[in-house]
Order: C-alpha cells, then sequence, then structure tokens
C-alpha cells in the first residue's frame, strides 16, 4: 500500500508499507483527482503520488473519499509491493460490473 502518511488508529496494527503506492496504482477511482477530473482507470499511476511514493494530497478535503476511507490491512498489504499490487487488482477485477 501507499506511504499515505495517515495517522493511524489505536485499532490499527499496520501502517503503510513505505515506498509501495499500490494503492494508488492498481484500483480504478471514480472520483475526481485534483489534476485527474474523471478520476483514474485502474493500473494507472494517480498523478497525485510523488516520486517517493507519498500522496501528495494527503489531508486535504481534494482527496477523493475512496482514498480517505482504505485502510492498510494484512490481506491488503501482504508482505512486499508486489503482493499488494497484486491482491488490490485481483479486489478491482473482482469488483467490476459485468456485463
Amino acid at each position: 500500500m501507499i506511504e499515505v502518511r495517515q495517522a493511524p488508529q489505536p485499532h490499527d496494527a499496520l501502517h503503510c508499507r513505505p515506498s509501495c503506492g499500490a494503492c494508488c496504482i492498481a484500483p480504478s477511482i471514480s472520483s475526481p483527482i485534483p489534476g485527474m477530473p474523471a478520476g483514474k482507470p485502474a493500473g494507472v499511476r494517480c498523478m497525485q503520488l510523488d516520486e517517493a511514493l507519498r500522496c501528495r494530497i494527503f489531508g486535504h478535503s481534494s482527496r477523493p473519499a475512496v482514498c480517505r476511507q482504505l485502510q492498510p490491512a494484512p490481506d491488503m498489504c501482504g508482505t512486499s509491493t508486489a503482493s499488494a499490487l497484486a491482491w488490490l487488482t485481483q479486489l478491482e477485477s473482482a469488483t467490476q460490473p459485468r456485463a
């Protein structure tokens, strides 16, 4: 998962893995993002993800609600960026509307 600089909640045991960025790349986001007014497709790096893989708009009201609500979790983050990307990509695929 990305380095979102999110303040951990007292019940959270997991923090974002530094230099990951998986949750700012793998999922699609349908809400407007500064610089990406139509959101972003799955697998596309969010333009608000900086060179250190940290969210430039963390803590700002312009950050999409879906991003604010996503919390690091052992199943999602796994043990590496590759495992986080794989899990989030699989979730993205599983939650797409069927034609």
